[in-house]
């Protein structure tokens, strides 16, 4: 059983930062990739980035691009999202997923919820103007 548990939400102002993490636990399958997705009240989950096992191939959404980071740390079984220049527009729920899907593409990280077969409770980020 695969568990995933997000950390590090909170209320900040806007232009402030919010560093989250996500810890894996139990048995993880293989090489995966990890994935934020935020969901706000009313709307469907959305993709925000996500990052390959390597680590050197990682996607952002446009609409976090320059100013999200997602790393990963995989002796930790962790993954991250550092969070700056929050907007309130960024408040929402934030997921992370693994992707176990094997891709013919060596470089392709998939920005569909669908692909994503395991999910964490969330975290909520609340940003204030």
């Amino acid at each position: 059983q695969v568990q995933l548990v997000e950390s590090g939400g909170g209320l900040v102002q806007a232009g402030g930062s919010l560093r989250l993490s996500c810890e894996v636990s139990g048995r993880a399958p293989g090489f995966y990739t990890m994935g934020w997705f935020r969901q706000a009240p009313g709307k469907e989950r959305e993709f925000v980035a996500a990052i390959r096992w390597r680590g050197t191939i990682s996607k952002h959404a446009d609409s976090v691009k320059d100013r999200f980071t997602i790393s990963r740390d995989n002796p930790k079984k962790a993954v991250y999202l550092q969070m700056n220049n929050l907007k309130p527009e960024d408040t929402a729920k934030y997921y992370c997923g693994i992707d176990t899907t094997i891709y013919s593409s060596s470089d392709y990280v998939s920005r569909q919820r669908s692909s994503y077969s395991f999910w964490g409770q969330g975290t909520r980020v609340t940003v204030s103007s």
